[in-house]
């Protein structure tokens, strides 16, 4: 959902780029070697064949098979997706029940923050400080985080330890505004469809195991829920678009990246 608007939340960013290495061979010089810095998120480098090398040797996944192609961001989804134990639509649920009444317009598998144990004084309006009813996963470690929101559009903000399935953090969102607020209300207003009715459209089209589902509109104002599916075949991500009033998928895109 590239061009759709968003709710006003953090995002995953596992950036990094590939490790490159070029081998100049003369008869008066040594070899000279450059390497770009890699995300925190990712620790394994892959090294890249040149054109003319097409007998470079290729690293291998923990199957063994050969997996050139597994760059840092497949290799960042593989290792995240096999370390959740919690499934997205069991989060729903969890994050749901936080909030009466609440809808889910937003959850996302990422990485725990290095402040997830911390305990902020609330914001200058007087927002109250999160709830932490039980202590947060390590940092680095899966998590799912939802947005839950109540039909005037305010929005809960909800931490579950993707591993135990286990709430860590719950507050309403301290930095939401009036405008905002009137936005999520309107999308509410226009999604027939359920979450879990999205993610079956999208799942029909796109097999793979579902790591975010997030309520917007796309550049018609039509509410659009977006699903992000990884395959794990080949840890490629599709993001699919589910019109949110009548179900139908609009498009879909598959980030091989």
């Amino acid at each position: 959902m590239s061009s759709a608007r968003r709710l006003p939340l953090r995002s995953l960013a596992v950036a990094g780029a590939l490790g490159t290495s070029v081998l100049l061979l003369t008869a008066c010089t040594n070899a000279d070697t450059t390497r770009s810095s890699v995300a925190e998120a990712a620790q394994t480098e892959s090294p890249s064949a040149s054109a003319t090398d097409s007998q470079s040797a290729s690293p291998s996944d923990s199957s063994g098979s050969p997996s050139a192609s597994m760059n840092e961001d497949k290799t960042e989804r593989k290792d995240l997706v096999s370390a959740t134990k919690v499934t997205w639509d069991k989060a729903a649920d969890t994050a749901v029940k936080e909030v009466p009444e609440g809808k889910l317009v937003d959850l996302e598998l990422k990485r725990t923050d290095a402040d997830a144990s911390a305990s902020p004084s609330g914001s200058a309006t007087g927002s109250a400080s999160p709830s932490t009813p039980n202590p947060a996963p390590s940092q680095g470690a899966p998590e799912w985080e939802a947005k839950v929101a109540q039909s005037d559009g305010t929005l809960h903000r909800i931490d579950i330890d993707a591993v135990t399935g286990k709430v860590f953090r719950s507050q309403v969102d301290p930095e939401q505004k009036a405008d905002d607020k009137t936005q999520v209300s309107e999308w509410l207003d226009q999604a027939k469809q359920t979450p879990e009715q999205a993610v079956k459209a999208a799942t029909d089209k796109a097999k793979g195991t579902v790591t975010h589902v997030e309520l917007g509109d796309n550049d018609d104002q039509k509410a659009v829920w977006g699903v992000d599916v990884v395959d794990k075949e080949n840890w490629n991500k599709t993001t699919v678009d589910v019109d949110a009033a009548n179900g139908k998928v609009l498009s879909q895109e598959v980030d091989k990246d």
